[in-house]
């Protein structure tokens, strides 16, 4: 039971955002975000997404609401005000309020584990839970279970809260993005992976291709319960980006049941980034391929280098935004894919700890903007993975004005809207 008190305070907080979404400025970047995801655009777009550092902007101690859920409300709505009044970037800020259906799977039959660090937010340990080939015949395929009558209850319970302020809708399964390497190594151990490849080869393949099958059943459940929705929106796609497009639905959508042919899709195998291009193209992109074929629109990569990979990954079907991370070669991957899919940039998140410099970090970004230009690349700067800006959140006020800065400065982008 929400408390009046706590009420009062989301529908003010849910207000201040509806009077932002309002502004005209959104509408026009909307239409930039559409013009970009199609490639109609050579504009740079930029978005931050302070993930870990978010402790430190909006801190535990800036929420007041009473209990667990409605402070996970709050912040919701308070991240949107903060992210609108100091990141001059193209975050579009809506005026909905999306209630998730309620769905869970079985799971794949083992659970991972997981040596803790001993430090706050430290790194953990693999614990591996498949030893040897035999131990994959304890994997089961997951099964999708709907709970329809707690979700109607949750979408009722926000249409009473917001549903005069806020434009409150129900979606099943928006984001679609498929982990293997990530489901496996949690499971086998990243380094038992790494030699599998020259001493188990058959079981990892033999793996793989239960983690396929088993995705492939788990979108089958998806569409024969109608839980697929349209992520041609706000949704946030990939490793950073959203779907704002003009070409999906596809042609035959009937407004009722969503397919993955109307749908973004992604995938990515950071575990693999130390690996050659021949071990990555042999040991999971095919099993990636089959899995994003149906749908329209993919989206590849995450924090790993693909600068020497970029052949194969251009062979994903529909590929149409491609994550050049931190470490990648960014003249590389620019001549390389010039404007044929997005250039979905990462800029380096260390530059905001230690002594932020902002000279250094004008230069950082005026180099890849130009190699972009130069190639005629839809280029956009995500600013993401950062764990801590050292609370010092001006930081991010700071990074994101210099990169709108030099974004106006080659002529690549227009004003801030």
């Amino acid at each position: 039971m929400i408390t009046a008190a706590d009420r009062a305070l989301l529908r003010d907080l849910a207000r201040r955002v509806a009077d932002i979404a309002d502004q005209p400025m959104q509408a026009a970047r909307r239409a930039r975000w559409t013009a970009h995801n199609s490639l109609r655009s050579t504009e740079p777009m930029i978005l931050v997404f302070p993930e870990g550092a978010w402790q430190e902007l909006l801190p535990p101690s800036a929420l007041t609401c009473t209990d667990d859920r409605t402070r996970g409300m709050e912040w919701q709505l308070r991240a949107r005000l903060y992210a609108f009044a100091h990141f001059q970037d193209d975050a579009v800020i809506t005026k909905e309020w999306t209630v998730g259906k309620t769905v869970r799977t079985t799971g794949w039959g083992l659970e991972v584990k997981r040596k803790p660090s001993t430090e706050a937010r430290g790194a953990f340990h693999f614990d591996p839970v498949i030893l040897e080939p035999g131990d994959l015949q304890k994997l089961r395929f997951p099964e999708v279970i709907y709970d329809e009558a707690a979700s109607e209850q949750s979408l009722r319970e926000m249409q009473e809260l917001f549903g005069d302020i806020l434009e409150v809708r129900q979606t099943g399964i928006a984001h679609i993005s498929f982990h293997l390497m990530s489901l496996y190594t949690g499971l086998r151990g990243l380094e038992e992976v790494m030699v599998d490849m020259y001493a188990e080869p058959t079981m990892l393949h033999d793996a793989m291709a239960f983690l396929e099958e088993g995705h492939h059943r788990l979108v089958r459940q998806y569409i024969d319960l109608n839980l697929l929705s349209l992520n041609n929106d706000n949704t946030y796609h990939s490793s950073g980006g959203n779907g704002y497009t003009d070409e999906l639905p596809a042609p035959g959508y009937d407004g009722a049941h969503v397919r993955p042919c109307d749908m973004w899709a992604s995938a990515e195998a950071q575990e693999l980034a130390q690996v050659s291009p021949e071990q990555h193209a042999e040991f999971v992109l095919p099993y990636e391929k089959r899995l994003l074929a149906p749908f329209a629109l993919n989206g590849y990569g995450c924090c790993e280098d693909l600068t020497k990979k970029l052949d194969d990954v251009l062979t994903i079907p529909h590929i149409r935004r491609i994550s050049i991370s931190p470490w990648a070669d960014v003249d590389a991957c620019a001549e390389r894919l010039r404007g044929d899919v997005i250039f979905s940039w990462k800029p380096h998140p260390s530059h905001l700890v230690n002594d932020f410099d902002p000279d250094f970090v004008r230069g950082y970004l005026r180099h890849t903007i130009e190699v972009c230009q130069a190639h005629g690349c839809v280029l956009e700067m995500i600013l993401k993975d950062t764990h801590t800006c050292e609370f010092h959140p001006e930081r991010f006020d700071q990074w994101t004005q210099i990169a709108r800065e030099e974004a106006e400065r080659a002529g690549a982008a227009p004003a801030r809207l």
